[in-house]
């Protein structure tokens, strides 16, 4: 098994070697627990054959792991005062091996920026997300990889637990929404480990985990943006009734009750409506 790297000592003094400390409005919070970041590679189930992508590098504790499993890694980190360090850390250590990116990963909320999107592997050709998400893009970046990058076929991500619980969520449950019902239609969804705030530093106020997303061999849906724009309009009035909605005809004609509420229509009763919205 290949070693773990950086230590929270060294994390801190690969920083205080730079002169930075970690920025609270960028959301940096280090994943330093081993434990944790050796379940995140093993999950991800990587072969030297793998292009892996990477959101939010870091201090390259992740993406040193990530390339001793011997992949590609395209990794973008939106700190440019991080440059010197990771330049040191990552690429002068695995050479071409490794793609480092700077700047914001989404261009907007619904989209993914250029400078990455000419990175990644065309369809057929297939990647993998690995990463510690910062909490605030983790909804539209995965809600965009799921809609945009058909050949994404495995994500391993850490994102805030409420988060997570709505990936996972079902029809009825209060955290169900429009993220659990693209999530669903096109990945195998698990929660694979909760990771208590001291496994970073900073420590943080809320409470992580760690998610398998497994690309469907055949997903739910053939429009995975008609879908999820349905189920937005439906759960912007999540508490009114279907009919009430969207009329009660067309609710008829995609064989739904009318008196059903949004957050009780399964994946399969979306993809009936969604044509009939778009």
């Amino acid at each position: 098994m290949p070693p773990m790297p950086q230590t929270l000592n060294q994390i801190k003094n690969l920083l205080a070697m730079w002169d930075l400390q970690p920025k609270h409005r960028l959301g940096q919070n280090f994943l330093h627990d081993h434990h944790h970041l050796r379940r995140i590679i093993d999950s991800a189930h990587i072969t030297k054959e793998d292009v892996i992508l990477e959101v939010g590098t870091g201090t390259g504790a992740l993406s040193q792991g990530l390339l001793e499993e011997g992949a590609e890694l395209i990794t973008i980190e939106i700190d440019r005062d991080l440059k010197p360090l990771l330049n040191q850390v990552l690429c002068t250590r695995y050479g071409n091996r490794v793609r480092l990116l700077f700047g914001d990963v989404l261009t907007t909320k619904h989209q993914i920026c250029d400078s990455l999107t000419t990175q990644l592997p065309q369809n057929p050709k297939t990647f993998k997300l690995v990463a510690n998400l910062p909490y605030s893009i983790a909804s539209p970046l995965l809600a965009n990889m799921a809609t945009t990058f058909p050949n994404m076929s495995r994500a391993v991500v850490t994102v805030q637990r409420e988060v997570a619980n709505r990936f996972t969520a079902q029809a009825g449950h209060k955290d169900y929404g429009p993220l659990s019902i693209l999530m669903s239609a096109m990945y195998q969804v698990e929660q694979i480990s909760l990771i208590s705030p001291t496994c970073f530093w900073p420590v943080p106020k809320v409470e992580s985990a760690a998610v398998l997303l497994q690309r469907r061999n055949i997903p739910l849906t053939d429009e995975p943006t008609a879908l999820s724009a349905c189920a937005h309009r439906l759960f912007a009035m999540r508490r009114k009734q279907l009919g009430t909605i969207i009329g009660r005809e067309i609710a008829q004609l995609a064989g739904l009750d009318p008196t059903i509420r949004p957050d009780h229509l399964t994946v399969k009763q979306l993809n009936k409506l969604a044509p009939l919205l778009s």
